[in-house]
């Protein structure tokens, strides 16, 4: 069977050169007579692989030596406890709510602290990130919370809050290694890999050595950030081969020309399908331009049938994973690194076929 693409929100498609690789060395990497798979995390060979996964992350994001880098487990969703738990020495933080995982995370804080909403888009169903300027913030938060990039709503931050000095943490789970990001603007980037840069099973972390060391008592060992980056993310066994997998999209990122040709290439696939969406009045495009996601696009026909006949019909086409998450309904194309701009216009053909040959009323 040819394979087909794959437009899931996460776990989400690979790139094809980075899983021919992997499957190359699937049973054998190198000269180890076993694969990475059955390797000790304390074996040198897999102590050579971490710490070049690591050295490439950090070419790729440009990461400053003042911040540590750590692979974890638990997803991002774990990180939702062990930001405040970490984070929260005068027990306040302020979170921006700009979609689901947002709100989660905000939702997560208040068990620790005083966690405050100080913006939120909810009454617009998300459609939009609200603005913020300093004031937003209170000067006595130890933290400022923001999901980069939302995957189900389809935004993203079209700007970086100024929050003076508090940290910024934020969620890039969706949008990691989608562009450059200044990564001095933070005090904390963490994600899920299942989206942009490896299977499931990995989160990574980034967090400025400062921000270090204040966990609270009862932190559990797994989520103190600090005990992590002591033992170099090996305090039990870590999430070996998606490290693995994740080092050779980080090679495969460096050899396409780095974040400022993924932008370009990102970019692009999205004007193809966006500048389709603002050309015709079949499919409505819900989310502000402003805030719109190069990642996570979103749109609807109107007609509830419809909307549940288009990945059906998609499917059949070999296009998959299109049906939009319940609480926005419609249709989603998760056009991440992987994608390939070949794969955006055969939707856009799609598009345009299914809404020939499906009239409105």
């Amino acid at each position: 069977m040819e394979r087909v693409y794959n437009f899931s929100a996460g776990p989400s498609m690979l790139p094809l050169q980075v899983l021919n690789k992997a499957a190359a060395e699937l049973v054998n990497y190198g000269d180890a007579g076993m694969s990475v798979m059955e390797m000790s995390h304390r074996s040198p060979v897999y102590e050579a692989i971490i710490a070049k996964v690591e050295a490439d992350f950090r070419k790729v994001m440009n990461i400053p030596d003042n911040y540590k880098v750590l692979f974890l487990q638990g997803g991002a969703s774990t990180q939702f406890a062990a930001v405040p738990l970490n984070l929260m020495k005068t027990g306040k933080a302020d979170y921006i709510l700009s979609g689901q995982f947002s709100t989660k995370a905000y939702k997560e804080a208040q068990k620790y602290g005083d966690a405050k909403a100080v913006a939120s888009s909810k009454d617009d169903n998300f459609s939009f990130v609200p603005e913020t300027t300093r004031e937003s913030f209170r000067p006595d938060a130890d933290y400022v919370h923001i999901c980069f990039n939302n995957t189900i709503y389809g935004t993203k931050f079209p700007y970086i809050p100024d929050t003076g000095d508090i940290p910024l943490v934020a969620d890039m789970s969706s949008c990691i290694m989608s562009e450059p990001v200044d990564v001095t603007k933070f005090g904390v980037i963490y994600a899920g890999a299942q989206k942009n840069m490896a299977p499931a099973g990995l989160t990574v972390v980034i967090v400025r050595e400062d921000l270090l060391g204040n966990a609270r008592p009862e932190t559990p060992s797994m989520l103190d950030w600090k005990l992590m980056a002591d033992n170099d993310s090996m305090y039990n066994t870590p999430p070996c081969y998606s490290i693995y997998m994740a080092g050779l999209v980080y090679e495969w990122i460096l050899e396409i020309g780095g974040l400022e040709k993924m932008k370009e290439m990102n970019a692009k696939k999205a004007a193809l399908l966006y500048d389709y969406l603002d050309s015709q009045d079949y499919y409505v495009a819900p989310v502000k331009k402003e805030s719109r996601s190069m990642m996570n696009v979103t749109f609807v026909t109107g007609v509830e049938e419809l909307d549940k006949k288009f990945p059906k019909e998609a499917e059949k086409a070999g296009l998959m994973n299109l049906k939009g998450h319940r609480s926005v309904g419609g249709m989603r194309a998760s056009i991440y690194n992987a994608m390939p701009y070949e794969g955006v216009e055969k939707l856009v053909e799609f598009m345009k076929k299914f809404a020939a040959e499906n009239p409105k009323g």
